[in-house]
């Protein structure tokens, strides 16, 4: 099975151009403070890049200024930000700001919210960065291959006062899905893939690369940025004796914390800061484990110290972020939506199990199960998505508190994004949620129910998808207008 996003005519001239205003390309985010602009460029192209070490050879990648992952783009909160993307693929392409509250003509959506970038064009995104926190960038277009072959970047917004910490560090986390020969393989869209968990690899990496060693020092205090910028692979990171703090979730502040379990757990396209505090003596060696996916443990990566500490204890410096400016929702005047997504293999006796009306989805077998609208794997609410091009399956009144009650009928995992808001998770299966976190994707485990609340301040149609890359593609996706 090959997922080819055909080509789609856009059934009015964007939805979002009769809401007001939505189109600008300079129309600054209700609220944000004039600030200067810092300007970026950059080229998506084919190229090459060293993943694996040597006797392999190096492998053909799609990259962004030549590089995976791409180039780290840094500003302030509250500057704004503009980027002139070319495209050199033989493909067309688009750039997404993941998990940046923006105007929706600058979110990246090919036929939403812009007419995609042709092959040698260009197109400028520019928005102001309102939030401060840990971003990323990727492509909307086809992405489940896009993605898949490099074309991803960090994008990091510095609060006006950081916490102290002795180093700051960012770490972009993928797998890839190597051949003997260090190249990677061209099944994407499989149908095993596609129905199952996703494009899984067997070459984990950080920052483009397999790694081996992290060097630390006996006493230093890191300020760790995670990016899980894999199609489909959860990472569940356990640190052993260095037990992080958790200090903000998708970019967003929250309580400080040590992770539930002992494991930093990140589902694709998710983010976690964490306060890393080396605790060994000089000469040690500790590993890094990812432990999330039973019996398939494996070691990331060696923190090794230096012979010599720099300090003797680890320090007492604040930790707690500063808030972002994200309206509160009212949950006692909020209103209420059911959102159910089902599908992919055995997501019929999912279903049947939960005692819910079978939507559509694969028995065990292999044997395709009915389909409730006669095409589509995966499903939102008994719908699945052909194209970026839909429909809103909801309405949201805009700057009205609004709850979403969803319901993971399937068998598998899924991260769930919404575009251009961040909501608070306030319960999972019924219990609130000890932090009430914030965040723009939430990691919903095989039947499990999660309510996210948040004001939908945000004017446009904006997309709301698993963002296992595959399942997006195969049909797992929807639009919500706030309106």
């Amino acid at each position: 099975m090959s997922l080819k996003c055909k080509p789609t005519v856009t059934r009015r001239a964007f939805v979002a151009s009769s809401l007001a205003g939505v189109m600008s390309t300079t129309l600054p985010f209700p609220g944000a403070a004039e600030a200067a602009t810092q300007k970026f460029s950059l080229r998506a192209a084919q190229g090459r890049t060293r993943i694996v070490p040597e006797p392999h050879s190096d492998t053909a990648a799609w990259c962004y200024n030549g590089k995976v992952p791409g180039p780290e783009i840094r500003i302030r909160q509250g500057e704004r930000l503009q980027v002139e993307v070319t495209n050199d693929l033989a493909e067309e392409t688009t750039v997404h700001w993941h998990g940046i509250r923006l105007p929706n003509a600058m979110d990246g959506v090919p036929h939403l919210t812009q007419v995609p970038i042709a092959p040698g064009d260009k197109f400028v995104y520019e928005f102001d960065a309102v939030d401060a926190g840990t971003f990323w960038y990727h492509p909307h277009q086809r992405s489940f291959e896009q993605v898949g072959r490099g074309l991803y970047g960090p994008l990091i917004v510095e609060e006006a006062n950081p916490p102290r910490v002795d180093r700051e560090v960012t770490w972009v986390l993928d797998d890839w899905r190597l051949t003997d020969d260090a190249s990677i393989s061209d099944d994407f869209g499989n149908a095993h893939d596609v129905s199952h968990a996703g494009r899984l690899g067997n070459t984990v990496t950080i920052n483009g690369l397999v790694p081996e060693t992290f060097e630390v020092a006996s006493g230093e205090r890191i300020r760790l940025r995670l990016i899980n910028a894999a199609n489909a692979r959860i990472f569940a990171l356990d640190f052993g004796d260095h037990t992080p703090r958790i200090i903000a979730l998708d970019g967003q502040p929250v309580t400080p914390h040590d992770p539930p379990g002992g494991l930093v757990v990140l589902g694709p396209a998710m983010r976690a800061d964490v306060i890393l505090d080396c605790i060994g003596e000089p000469g040690a060696q500790a590993q890094l484990v990812d432990r999330a996916y039973r019996g398939n443990d494996f070691r990331v990566l060696d923190f090794t110290y230096a012979d010599t500490a720099l300090r003797e204890a680890t320090p007492d410096w604040p930790i707690t972020l500063p808030v972002n400016p994200i309206p509160e929702p009212d949950l006692s005047s909020a209103q209420r939506h059911e959102v159910t997504f089902t599908g992919g293999m055995m997501g019929m006796m999912v279903e049947r199990e939960m005692g819910l009306e079978p939507r559509g989805g694969m028995m065990g077998g292999g044997m395709m199960g009915m389909m409730h609208d006669g095409r589509g794997i995966w499903f939102v609410n008994g719908k699945a998505a052909e194209g970026h091009v839909l429909d809103p399956f909801l309405t949201l009144k805009r700057d009205a508190s609004h709850i979403l009650e969803m319901t993971n009928a399937t068998a598998f995992d899924h991260p769930i994004h919404l575009h251009g808001h961040s909501f608070r998770v306030i319960s999972r299966n019924g219990a609130p949620t000890p932090h009430r976190e914030w965040q723009d994707t939430v990691l919903m485990a095989p039947r499990e129910r999660v309510e996210i609340a948040f004001v939908a301040d945000n004017l446009g149609d904006w997309m709301f998808h698993c963002h296992i890359l595959e399942h997006q593609a195969a049909g797992m996706m929807g639009v919500i207008r706030v309106a």
